[in-house]
């Protein structure tokens, strides 16, 4: 007998932690030309690291210290989609997506970065995309997913104002080669993470350390880079391939953690200072939040840095820059609590700049993160906070997505997290913001850079333990498929009370 159940939404709806009401969920459909995805990343899924001619890039590099990766793994192998990519686009049938978020290995397609083309790399994406377009499914290619090739790395990287150029040539081998089939380019994948966690704290390929100031380095030399893709594609490439080109931020939305003015002013710089970072020059004035040029400048002049450890865009570059961008990529996770706390100005680094000081609340469900907390409410806020702030820009969600540490087939806490974070995805619809299209991440468990395999995003299950390595829908990946079908949440959708904390 089937038994129909009524689906409750248990979500924040204030701005103070604690107040938690059980608000019904939004039965209502997506507009008709959405757009439903599915998302992976090169070398968290390829493999084939040496395979046919294809270069060294920093992830190869870096993980050959296996003290970097908590299980001392590598993305060598990883889901091996290099040689099985049949078997993703299987995957992706399966779910009835509208269009696959992939990227491309900047050392497959050019060893060295520049110069020499790698034919067979080339081949292959040409063979995975034409398997795509056979399957309906349209290809939304990212053209840096954080692999730099080791050679540009070894000329200083994203440290070098060069890279622009390096990049420039690399996008027009894509465009060149794959834009034909291809009309949303995404040019860099979280240029945040990039700069900070790669260049700054180090906890990422390539390992550099400078929190306060190689990591600025780093970021306006992504913006630049950027830039110059979106220009490229604009000018020589739109006019007859008809595609769309932006940038992918990753956003968490930052709560006030009580209602003092000083807390809502704390929230809103650390929003500012993760999103704005990237989004204001390219979606807003052309420059840094003017909050984040305040700070840093204030404490780079207390600290003997002349100029400031924030670089500036000149007038050239601001016009580059500017409106550089079809369309805004969201990949959001998360949220946190906020409060004001200033930081000992003795300290040199990006996370100190900002003083504030985060928190979780205790009741949010957790995840196999540490820092993945279930908070659906962020969703929403998030996408109205970039429509109020950046030009009211069409969004693309590109990430958003749950981990565990097991793999299980019986995911129901990730069920339940697509649940939550789509519903709100739905009501910022209503609410006026203009978002296109959804990926979920991620389509397969994958090679989850520093937590190698120990934590899990798919929605596919991989079978690390088998040379086939065949993957196998879980409980999200059917619940993802009925969403899609459905076009969004209808009355009469199976319903169960997923148990919480299993």
């Amino acid at each position: 007998m089937a038994i129909k159940l009524t689906c409750l939404l248990l979500v924040v709806v204030g701005t103070v932690t604690g107040i938690y009401v059980d608000e019904p969920l939004l039965y209502d459909t997506f507009p008709t030309d959405f757009m439903w995805a599915a998302a992976t990343s090169a070398h968290q899924i390829e493999g084939g690291w040496d395979a046919d001619g294809k270069g060294l890039n920093i992830w190869d590099v870096y993980t050959t210290n296996a003290s970097v990766v908590l299980d001392g793994s590598t993305g060598q192998t990883a889901c091996n989609s290099y040689y099985f990519y049949e078997k993703d686009v299987d995957a992706l049938k399966s779910l009835g997506v509208s269009h696959y978020r992939f990227s491309i290995s900047w050392a497959r397609v050019l060893p060295n970065g520049i110069g020499q083309v790698n034919q067979p790399g080339v081949d292959y994406y040409k063979r995975l995309i034409a398997a795509l377009k056979a399957a309906n499914i349209e290809p939304m290619v990212t053209l840096y997913h954080w692999d730099l090739p080791q050679s540009l790395e070894d000329m200083g990287g994203w440290l070098n104002p060069s890279i622009a150029d390096w990049f420039e040539e690399y996008a027009r081998l894509c465009y060149t080669e794959f834009g034909n089939d291809v009309k949303i380019w995404i040019t860099i994948n979280e240029p945040w993470v990039v700069a900070y966690q790669g260049y700054g704290s180090g906890i990422n390929a390539p390992g550099r350390y400078g929190p306060g100031t190689f990591t600025y380095q780093a970021g306006h030399n992504l913006i630049l880079a950027h830039a110059r893709a979106y220009r490229l594609y604009e000018s020589e490439f739109k006019p007859t391939q008809q595609g769309k080109a932006g940038i992918t931020l990753n956003i968490n939305w930052y709560d006030p953690k009580d209602d003092q003015v000083s807390s809502q002013e704390a929230a809103e710089r650390a929003m500012q200072f993760l999103g704005g970072w990237f989004a204001n020059p390219i979606f807003g004035n052309g420059e840094y939040p003017a909050v984040m040029r305040q700070k840093v400048d204030e404490k780079s002049a207390a600290q003997g840095y002349n100029p400031s450890r924030l670089p500036v865009f000149t007038a050239e570059q601001k016009l580059l820059v500017q409106g550089s961008s079809d369309f805004f990529g969201l990949n959001y996770y998360t949220g946190s609590l906020t409060i004001n706390k200033i930081q000992d100005i003795s300290i040199v680094d990006y996370s100190a700049d900002q003083d504030i000081e985060t928190s979780y609340d205790p009741s949010w469900y957790g995840s196999g993160s540490s820092w993945l907390k279930i908070t659906p409410f962020g969703m929403r806020n998030t996408l109205k906070w970039i429509r109020d702030r950046f030009n009211d820009p069409d969004i693309i969600i590109t990430e958003n997505g749950f981990s565990d540490n097991a793999g299980n087939l019986d995911d129901l806490m990730r069920v339940y997290y697509y649940k939550h974070n789509i519903n709100n995805v739905l009501k910022a619809i209503k609410d006026g913001v203009k978002v296109i299209g959804y990926a979920a991440w991620s389509l397969m468990d994958n090679f989850e850079w520093g937590s190698g395999y120990t934590q899990k995003f798919g929605i596919f299950n991989v079978d690390f333990a088998t040379a086939d390595l065949n993957r196998t829908a879980k409980a999200s990946g059917r619940y993802y498929a009925q969403l899609i079908r459905d076009n969004g949440f209808t009355a009469d959708q199976p319903c169960n009370n997923y148990p919480i904390g299993y």
